[in-house]
């Protein structure tokens, strides 16, 4: 992997990604199947923060024997999710909250009733400070739309239907997660 320019280095790195691509993915499925849920990273993000730690780092020589490949790999693997898991109970990203995901599919016929009715006491206050926004949420988890659909139905761009349900997605997590 090494040359006297050092010129080669970056090429054989670029080399070496489709040849190892599909082993690093089964080491980083494995890596995320032992996280607890909610893990913000997915196995093809994981598979390239570890591949840019691995051909951007100093020592990188010893990498051209296959066990060792495949051991910094892990390493670097293990080390992008510890550092995420602390990120992620910092404070600042909302370490002592607990996570509540709006998913899109069933949320309203999954909700044990407490939170159905939290859920419609988050909507209405939410139209009260963005009447379309609340439209667009009810069209959404009641109806079944899509956000395409629901834009249409209500008059709406799609760009500022997006935005709309981008805010009210947010804003809706923020108040359900104080009320719980």
């Amino acid at each position: 992997m090494d040359d006297k320019d050092g010129a080669g280095i970056p090429r054989a790195a670029d080399r070496l990604l489709p040849l190892v691509y599909e082993e690093l993915r089964q080491l980083a499925s494995a890596q995320l199947a032992a996280e607890r849920p909610g893990q913000t990273l997915d196995t093809s993000a994981l598979v390239h923060e570890a591949y840019l730690r691995l051909v951007g780092s100093e020592n990188n020589g010893h990498l051209s024997e296959r066990k060792y490949f495949f051991a910094a790999a892990a390493e670097a693997m293990r080390r992008i999710l510890v550092e995420n898991a602390r990120r992620k109970q910092r404070l600042k990203h909302g370490g002592e909250r607990r996570r509540l995901d709006l998913d899109e599919d069933g949320l309203v016929t999954n909700l044990p009733p407490d939170e159905l009715l939290l859920l419609s006491d988050a909507i209405d206050s939410l139209a009260a400070h963005d009447p379309k926004a609340a439209e667009l949420v009810k069209l959404r988890y009641f109806v079944g739309m899509s956000v395409e659909e629901a834009a249409d139905s209500i008059k709406l761009s799609r760009t500022t239907a997006y935005r709309h349900w981008t805010y009210a997605r947010a804003w809706l997590i923020s108040q359900l997660q104080s009320s719980l």
